[in-house]
């Protein structure tokens, strides 16, 4: 018998947790709404990226988002990376934990304003 070599590639997820308990995460739809593709042609929404949508009614797509007169809308962070070239998919949002913001792309990062940890105070908190 012939000894074979089998190759295996896996996907390494983008892990921003400052440390992965205690954490509450729930599953959401990510919408590519205001999402533009990247120089690979794909829309990407990132993991740490803060998100708005209503917590009760998680079937209804998440949004990046905003802040208007200085309050931001924000109700908890992206967990990992989401594909939204398609459309919208689901994703994984953090509502308490603690996030490692050296692990999120700097690009990302800057969406937590000061405002962002206002709104998230109490959930989640942002440590460097």
């Amino acid at each position: 018998m012939a000894n074979r070599i089998k190759t295996q590639t896996a996907v390494n997820v983008n892990q921003i947790l400052f440390c992965t308990e205690p954490q509450v995460s729930v599953g959401i739809l990510v919408s590519n709404t205001g999402i533009t593709a990247g120089d690979d042609g794909k829309k990407i929404v990132k993991a740490g990226t803060p998100m708005t949508g209503s917590l009760e009614a998680r079937g209804t797509a998440f949004a990046k988002a905003s802040t208007t007169e200085g309050v931001s809308n924000a109700v908890g962070i992206l967990l990992h990376d989401v594909d939204v070239t398609a459309g919208a998919e689901n994703g994984t949002l953090l509502i308490f934990g603690f996030v490692d913001l050296n692990k999120v792309d700097t690009t990302t990062a800057a969406l937590v304003t000061s405002e962002v940890k206002t709104a998230l105070k109490g959930g989640v908190t942002f440590l460097k």
